[in-house]
């Protein structure tokens, strides 16, 4: 998953979905582990239509066959993989009943988010809830008079300490003239199969009214699913879809293969959601982007996509130990999401210059800002800044192993081709973990890791691990960047500053957000105004930002960029700071 403050990356084609055989719910109560009576014959019917809608609910049934009596357990998800935090998602549900036939059955709690069916004869059963759909999170589920959007881990039920290999149909009941899109595997206009619990709930729902256009990237099919309808202007999709084609070939390139036959992105704006904000929450074969409608036709979003594209081979597909089965009645801390989230967002921005979504300075522009944000953190180990996202730490490291993870592969990626004389790349490591973890059907461990990072370099890599990732030392950018022809310059700068956020679209530089105290709220400029000039100088020049520096200098401000790509004024008053400027310079 990847958050955005908006303004402060002949193949083979095999698609090899494992997962571990003892692949088993199992979830305890006390000392006694949870149990459900086996079932079959597994389907869920969604109804989400304008009745429901008015409620803001979905409308869930659940059948299945049982070959004898017995109690059978159905548990709901506590999260959503990729959005490392419980949600609890059964808090939500509402109206559970069971029956078999026209039979009401006996029911009970056996925990927090499991319920506990009491069946007294083989054959059918039923259960039915409704499921209050509020909130417009990428793991959860939100409602809207025309539309909604789900996740399968709000609403599909699985039977506790059973193998999660059981295949399943799922139903979508909604208006006749109302659109579905999905990524799973479609046998009927409104009909959908999974071939396990894993992919039930691993690709989530659109249904209502929404946009839906689709391209070629890398020989595959790439949608691009928006709402709300009408709100990405033609124009707006050709380059979402142009941006697609771009970044996935040398995504892909990686790793040798797409393992997807259709990706669907799926979008959806909303001035509810926090200003100037974007965020994404990936899948095997789409993700899900919430994000303001104030940034809508940002070019670039396609710092997101990429990022969340790129998850489809690492995280959902190779992905460390402690992830692999996933569970989904807790919490599953790994040492290594600075490799999962970190390395993922490198590639993101390698993505783009390769496929020429942006160029070289911009790509050093946005690896500046990563070392900015880290230098300005608290201190802490790669390794323990991934074990900590589940608690979501207040000190400022929350989230830090995104940044810093993505510089620890710049890092990596430098030192292995400098050992190998440019034969070998980080590159090489994701591709050898990838044949070596997910096609054998496992995670990978860190000791895994290393080891395929040192066969690359050819050297082992125990001394970097000691020291940068397990360790807290600041890294060595003065001994690595020079084997790549770089070199890091560290400037005392006074930079001005209005007090504005922008976010660039068609129209041109658009104001998102003013800071009450800042000189920007002075002048009366307002959250949805252009910006044309500044002081005379034009805000569309690519040298606005040194003229406008070198012309105001003397006022004090701070300019600086805020992670992942989109640029952010604010104005501490007469505050004066250090800036880390990353400057490359090629031999």
């Amino acid at each position: 998953m990847r958050f955005h403050a908006l303004p402060t990356a002949a193949l083979v084609v095999a698609h090899t979905y494992f997962f571990a055989a003892s692949s088993v719910f199992a979830q305890t109560a006390g000392p006694v582990q949870l149990v459900s009576a086996p079932i079959s014959d597994i389907r869920y019917d969604v109804t989400f239509d304008s009745t429901t809608a008015l409620r803001r609910t979905f409308a869930v049934t659940m059948s299945f066959s049982t070959r004898a009596a017995g109690d059978v357990l159905l548990s709901l998800p506590a999260w959503t993989p990729g959005d490392y935090s419980i949600a609890n998602f059964a808090r939500y549900v509402t109206g559970f009943a069971a029956t078999d036939g026209s039979s009401p059955l006996a029911w009970d709690k056996a925990d927090h988010d499991t319920w506990r069916v009491h069946v007294t004869r083989p054959g059918q059963v039923r259960v039915s809830f409704e499921y209050l759909g509020m909130t417009l999170d990428n793991a959860n589920s939100w409602t809207k008079p025309d539309f909604a959007f789900f996740n399968g881990t709000n609403l599909f039920l699985y039977p506790e300490g059973q193998p999660a290999e059981f295949s399943s149909t799922v139903i979508i009941r909604t208006n006749p003239s109302w659109r579905i899109a999905t990524g799973m595997t479609q046998t009927g206009p409104t009909t959908f199969t999974a071939g396990n619990y894993h992919d039930l709930v691993d690709m989530p729902f659109f249904i209502g009214r929404f946009d839906i256009d689709s391209a070629q990237a890398g020989g595959k099919t790439m949608r691009f699913a928006s709402y709300p309808a009408g709100a990405v202007s033609n124009s707006g999709r050709r380059m979402v879809l142009d941006q697609l084609a771009k970044l996935v070939p040398p995504e892909a390139a990686v790793f040798g293969e797409i393992p997807w036959t259709t990706y669907t992105l799926l979008q959806v704006a909303d001035s509810g959601y926090t200003p100037g904000s974007a965020s994404g929450l990936e899948h095997q074969n789409s993700h899900l982007d919430v994000l303001s409608n104030i940034v809508l036709g940002n070019p670039v979003l396609a710092s997101l996509y990429a990022h969340e594209i790129f998850h489809a081979w690492n995280v959902k597909r190779m992905r460390p130990a402690e992830l692999w089965p996933y569970r989904y009645d807790r919490q599953q801390p790994t040492p290594l999401l600075w490799i999962a989230e970190g390395i993922t967002d490198y590639y993101a921005d390698l993505a783009e210059v390769r496929g020429g979504v942006i160029n070289a300075e911009q790509f050093y522009g946005i690896t500046t800002a990563k070392i900015d944000e880290v230098s300005e953190a608290a201190v802490v180990a790669l390794e323990d800044a991934s074990l900590s996202a589940w608690v979501h730490p207040v000190d400022g490291t929350n989230d830090i192993y995104y940044s810093k993870g993505s510089l620890a592969g710049l890092l990596l990626d430098i030192m292995i081709r400098d050992a190998s004389d440019n034969q070998r790349s980080l590159d090489t490591v994701m591709r050898d973990i990838y044949r070596s973890s997910y096609k054998r059907g496992r995670g990978f461990t860190d000791e895994e890791w290393w080891q395929a990072v040192a066969r690359a370099a050819g050297r082992s890599f125990a001394d970097f691990d000691r020291r940068y990732v397990d360790g807290r030392e600041g890294f060595p950018w003065d001994s690595v960047l020079p084997l790549a022809g770089m070199r890091l310059m560290i400037e005392r700068t006074v930079l001005p500053n209005l007090g504005v956020s922008i976010s660039g679209d068609e129209q041109g530089r658009r104001v998102i957000a003013v800071d009450p105290a800042g000189t920007g709220a002075g002048a009366g400029i307002k959250v949805g105004d252009y910006l044309v000039s500044i002081g005379g100088v034009d805000v569309a020049d690519p040298a606005f930002g040194t003229t406008f520096s070198s012309k105001f200098a003397s006022q004090s401000p701070v300019h600086r960029r805020r992670p992942r790509g989109f640029e952010k004024e604010y104005s501490p008053a007469n505050r004066r700071r250090s800036w880390a400027e990353l400057v490359f310079q090629l031999r």
